[in-house]
């Protein structure tokens, strides 16, 4: 029997360059950080024939982890979602914390994960960083149900990629963003802020912008997340106007506290017509 998830679990992480690893990789020694960083793409430039400079996997350092929280609740055979919080890892911790962290929210309450490219780049990254600390995540690799686990590519009750399932795992674009989907859809998408200015927001100490900017892409990959379990019949018509009305509670009720979600209210805004719910 399939295991029941009593909660979602929508994550994204930010990460910069790991110029730790460049030494061993390259053989500089240069202890400037933008010397090791343009070393870093040189070498992806070099080993994709000049395509593409952004680091493999296990060459990244995360510096957040945003997550939404939600309760399932099911009636019959379909689902409700009764949003709990939308968090950042620990201000204070370090990337070894902020890994365990993740891991041990896994130990603890099973979730059902919910990404976006999370089976391509953050999931291998996380594993990647546990690795390097030595940070256990047995409950993520358990295996012992063939079929129904976290590293199965198709289970989508236990890991929800959405990049993955709305291009039927890779049959039509796999380049699909996230920010394409939630523009089709209404939603804010990026505004603001890109991946690519992560790096010098973190060299100017700007950490907390970086956390905000991370719950903003969680806040978009839960409303397509919405979207997706309707089109599925996971959720009604309903159940999904009431997901989307917490995320309208949430915010207002948090605002004034946390700018960023004010901000993300406006431009959702803009971007739906200040249509929010779906007629």
């Amino acid at each position: 029997m399939a295991m029941l998830h009593q909660s979602l679990f929508v994550f994204d992480i930010e990460t910069i360059p790991d110029t730790d690893a460049v030494p061993g990789l390259v053989g500089v020694d240069d202890e400037n950080i933008e010397e090791r960083r343009r070393a870093l793409s040189q070498y992806h430039l070099d080993a994709t024939g000049g395509k593409n400079d952004f680091p493999r996997q296990p060459f990244h350092r995360v510096v957040a982890i945003s997550y939404l929280t939600a309760e399932i609740d099911r009636d019959g055979d379909k689902e409700n979602y009764s949003l709990k919080e939308l968090r950042s890892g620990r201000f204070d911790a370090d990337e070894a914390e902020l890994v365990h962290g993740f891991y041990q929210w896994i130990d603890k309450t099973r979730p059902r994960l919910v990404s976006y490219n999370g089976r391509g780049f953050d999931l291998p990254v996380l594993r990647h960083r546990a690795m390097k600390y030595g940070i256990e995540a047995a409950t993520f690799h358990d295996t012992s149900n063939k079929w129904e686990n976290y590293t199965t590519r198709f289970a989508q009750d236990w890991h929800c990629d959405l990049q993955e399932a709305l291009t039927d795992f890779g049959a039509a674009s796999r380049a699909l963003k996230l920010n394409e989907v939630c523009a089709v859809l209404g939603l804010p998408g990026k505004f603001g802020v890109d991946g690519a200015d992560v790096a010098p927001m973190f060299d100017a100490g700007r950490v907390s912008e970086i956390r905000d900017y991370c719950e903003t892409d969680v806040l978009n990959t839960y409303l397509v997340y919405l979207r997706y379990q309707l089109t599925r019949g996971i959720i009604t018509h309903e159940s999904h106007n009431a997901s989307v009305e917490d995320v309208m509670s949430m915010i207002e009720s948090e605002k004034t506290e946390r700018s960023h979600l004010g901000d993300f209210m406006q431009a959702w805004g803009k971007s739906c017509g200040n249509e929010f719910l779906l007629g």
